[in-house]
């Protein structure tokens, strides 16, 4: 088992909780440990149950209660980390006292370059609207340029660019303005529909039935280096699948990045030299590791939700009126697609690589980005 291990990793994880299921760093913990890292978990919300549910009992953790805790750790000098992934956090407060760890931790990291990273994820909504108040995007505007690698889906990408991404030419609009804005090294928007996009270049677009990531990590210039893997949709809705998404990628970029060259891990932000091509970076390699593992172990988990539904379906025997039917079979359904990682873990460690990195055509990008 030791050789399908990482490099040895020190990972601060700060994100929500849940008793039941893999969400937040209930998925993120165990998905890192498997991995062979070495994780503490700092967490922002301790919930029964993740709230697709639509009922959960539970607290938040307050700025200061967050605060409290790093401290905590700062005191008994147990701050060593290599890396920190950070994801929901419940108030544009708690936001900013995340941010102010990861400054902290960036703080004592100058002396030696490329040896703290931080990985983003920047909670805040999906599917057109936000699902956190509206002062928390600021708050992330305000620290995330201090950040290595962010990972926004499509319309969080939207919400940190100013722009709407309608085509390939505004999604590479997109990606390049956050590269910029923010000075940000590393970008991969973790689920794009380009089949919904209106194509204006040489790049093909994937069938309706695929969904496509989309990474990049910036020349010395600040300007994208683009690639895209495209992974086919599965008939399932998961939830933790961006934790899972995030906590992957620390572990297989750190051992990306490792296994790249001495010069690359005392770099800063782990930005690879301009002659390495978009689909050879780093970044580009981890992500098809990750999408690898992701999908068999989704799979796995679509074929036990149907054997969990079948075995029920006895259960719904017509008792009570139809609001309450509805509700026991939303979350009996709900129960039956928990993401079945436990038994799967050895797919974390040893995926499959089933997909391929193509980089992005430049016949595809705007002028300005040519």
């Amino acid at each position: 088992m030791s050789e399908s291990l990482v490099p040895e990793t020190r990972v601060l994880a700060v994100a929500s909780h849940v008793v039941y299921g893999h969400v937040g760093n209930s998925m993120a913990t165990f998905v890192m440990q498997s991995m062979g890292c070495e994780v503490a978990s700092l967490n922002t919300v301790h919930f029964s149950n993740h709230t697709g549910y639509r009922q959960f009992k539970g607290t938040r953790a307050t700025a200061s209660e967050i605060t409290d805790l790093y401290q905590g750790l700062y005191q008994s000098n147990l701050t060593d980390f290599d890396v920190m992934l950070s994801g929901y956090a419940p108030s544009a407060a708690a936001v900013e006292a995340v941010g102010n760890i990861a400054i902290d931790l960036k703080r004592k990291a100058e002396k030696k370059p490329g040896s703290f990273f931080w990985v983003l994820d920047p909670v805040m909504g999906d599917q057109g609207r936000l699902y956190v108040n509206d002062d928390v995007v600021p708050a992330y505007k305000k620290i995330i340029h201090h950040a290595d690698l962010i990972l926004p889906n499509q319309f969080e990408a939207e919400v940190l660019s100013g722009i709407k991404i309608t085509s390939l030419a505004t999604l590479a609009e997109a990606i390049s303005a956050i590269h910029r804005i923010y000075s940000i090294p590393h970008v991969i928007i973790t689920s794009v529909q380009l089949f919904k996009l209106s194509q204006s270049g040489n790049t093909p677009s994937p069938p309706e039935n695929f969904l496509t990531v989309i990474g990049s990590t910036t020349h010395s210039d600040g300007s994208p280096r683009l690639f895209r893997i495209d992974v086919p949709a599965l008939d399932c809705f998961f939830s933790g699948t961006g934790d899972m998404f995030a906590a992957l990628m620390v572990a297989r970029l750190r051992e990306a990045v490792v296994a790249a060259d001495e010069d690359l891990r005392t770099t800063r932000s782990w930005i690879s030299p301009d002659n390495v091509p978009a689909s050879n970076l780093p970044l580009a390699q981890a992500t098809l590791k990750v999408l690898s593992s992701m999908h068999s172990i989704l799979e796995r988990t679509i074929v036990a939700r149907d054997a969990e539904l079948a075995a029920t379906v006895s259960e719904q025997n017509g008792d009570g009126n139809a609001e309450e039917q509805q509700k026991r079979d939303h979350l009996r359904r709900t129960k039956a697609a928990e993401v079945r990682l436990v038994r799967n873990a050895h797919l974390l460690r040893d995926p499959v690589v089933r997909f391929e990195v193509q980089q992005w055509c430049k016949e595809d990008l705007p002028a300005q980005l040519k």
